[in-house]
């Protein structure tokens, strides 16, 4: 009989040919030109669901520069995506964060995870965006008890907030993007900056000017001090501004959009090479300071780095063929094509004659 007080044996590790940290559209495409190769992946993410930044912060906004998709909702890539990677079968770890990698003397990586999950990887890639992010939150006395219910950080869903009374803080992107999107459907809208100029787009600022003058919304220079509600939700907010006045809004749902605090979180523990908060990789391999394993997407920078989904896409295809030689260095590599390559079409579960 064991007891309860007894340490327990640590699980068995998983065994992979290569762990994915980071299930946002990168980290999802590597998997797609992984499994192009004959490579399978196990891939990990510390959200509940695939998608990143685009499902986490913001799935209805549009994407207009992936190649020959003129225009597509984040969530749609996403959707996209996952639709794309399917005949790869690659194993999926939600809900848990690597919390730590340890080199092995034969070569390989232990990865742990926060909820006990175990590996043992050939190969890594770090696809963590711009790593674990935390929203910065409203500084008011009490009001975290709203959070999820009329205090928002981010939005899963626009039609939540239609005909609804609103007040959205924030000066940019995000905030004046989902002022001018709601603005049409909401019953009242307030926007709340704490000055007169926004970092936003300069035609999205221009449209919410617009909208202001016309009467469909409102714009406050200032800030949201104070708050009435309780177990019910929220009922108004009191907005402090610049020339010393009170205002009182009555307000549903309070959207507040101050930014992220961007932090690599346990991958700043991991013994890679860094730049400016960021991993050291070249751009023949896409691989960090430590050989085996690789980082693509925002967690990277060299170079020229441009923080651009398309950008961490092509750095994906060039790391899985890194990938490949780094597991087998004996096996000569050849560039094929998915619309002539039996052995991809294959893959793919196409036929090449469709």
């Amino acid at each position: 009989m064991t007891s309860a007080n007894a340490p327990q044996a640590a699980p068995t590790a998983i065994e992979a040919d290569v762990v994915i940290v980071g299930a946002g559209p990168v980290g999802l495409f590597q998997i797609f030109e992984l499994g192009l190769l004959g490579i399978q992946a196990h891939i990990v993410d510390s959200l509940a669901h695939a998608g990143g930044q685009c499902t986490e912060l913001y799935p209805d906004k549009p994407i207009y520069d992936i190649p020959a998709i003129p225009v597509c909702g984040a969530q749609e890539l996403i959707d996209r995506l996952m639709q794309q990677i399917k005949p790869f079968h690659a194993t999926f770890h939600l809900g848990q964060e690597v919390a730590g990698l340890e080199p092995q003397p034969d070569g390989r990586f232990l990865l742990s995870t926060s909820t006990g999950t175990r590996f043992l990887a050939r190969s890594v890639v770090i696809a963590g965006g711009v790593g674990s992010f935390q929203p910065r939150r409203l500084a008011i006395d009490g009001i975290e008890a709203l959070e999820g219910r009329s205090l928002h950080y981010r939005i899963k869903s626009a039609a939540d907030f239609h005909g609804r009374d609103l007040v959205i803080c924030g000066g940019g992107d995000s905030a004046l993007d989902w002022t001018v999107a709601l603005c049409e459907r909401a019953r009242s809208l307030t926007l709340v900056h704490r000055r007169a100029e926004f970092r936003a787009a300069p035609a999205t600022v221009a449209r919410m000017r617009e909208l202001a003058a016309a009467g469909r919304m409102r714009f406050l220079e200032g800030n949201v001090a104070a708050f009435t509600g309780g177990d019910a939700g929220l009922e108004s907010v009191e907005v402090h501004t610049t020339d010393g006045g009170r205002h009182r809004i009555a307000a549903e749902h309070l959207l507040v959009f101050f930014g992220l605090h961007p932090k690599l979180g346990p991958i700043a523990d991991w013994g890679l090479e860094l730049e400016k908060k960021a991993l050291k990789v070249d751009t023949e391999k896409f691989q960090t300071s430590v050989p085996g394993i690789f980082a693509i997407g925002d967690i990277n920078t060299y170079a020229g780095k441009k923080k651009l989904i398309l950008s961490g896409f092509h750095e994906a295809a060039l790391a899985a063929f890194a990938i490949q030689h780094h597991l087998y260095p004996e096996k000569r590599q050849f560039l094929q094509y998915t619309t002539t390559s039996p052995i991809m079409q294959k893959r793919l579960g196409v036929d090449g004659n469709e």
